[in-house]
């Protein structure tokens, strides 16, 4: 299909069947990431305008689903795992056990993994920042967040995220 090799097709641009052999040929991969720990990343990173976290967050809740940047819009709706069939689903904070055995199912030896990658590092310093990052929100917030996340707290084993109660 001459379609396919367009830089800017949208996969939901194609019809049933071309999405079928276009997807078939490839191993596709979903790195997914607590909802939670990607907004504290994003407003880390500076791609909010917000002096304070609360405010940033209040930003994300105010563009809404269909306005906002994708650096925060929730997993399900940019990847679509119940129209795709990924063929593996990595969660952040298991990147090492699960880029090893991927690297293997790949043929590569599985000591390519830069040796910096140390999930339990990441683990704690992400618990720290969100028990922080939470604190700063109002229980509206909370809840909008919750709510805003639902669908990716519904399809990923998130568990002991802050937004899952």
């Amino acid at each position: 299909y001459r379609r396919l090799h367009a830089r800017d097709t949208r996969l939901s641009e194609f019809n049933r069947t071309e999405r079928r052999a276009m997807l078939g040929s490839y191993t596709k991969v979903l790195f997914v990431r607590d909802p939670f720990h990607r907004l504290i990343a994003t407003f880390l990173q500076g791609m909010g305008i917000s002096p304070s976290f609360s405010s940033f967050v209040q930003e994300v809740l105010d563009s809404g689903m269909h306005n906002g940047s994708a650096a925060w819009k929730p997993v399900v709706s940019l990847c679509r795992p119940c129209l795709i069939q990924y063929d593996y689903v990595v969660m952040f904070g298991f990147l090492r056990q699960e880029l090893g055995h991927l690297l293997r199912r790949a043929g590569l030896p599985a000591g390519s993994l830069p040796p910096e990658l140390t999930d339990s590092q990441v683990h704690w310093t992400y618990r720290w920042l969100s028990e922080q990052m939470f604190s700063e929100l109002s229980a509206q917030q909370k809840k909008q967040l919750s709510h805003f996340y639902r669908w990716d707290l519904a399809a990923f084993p998130f568990s002991g995220s802050f937004l899952s109660d």
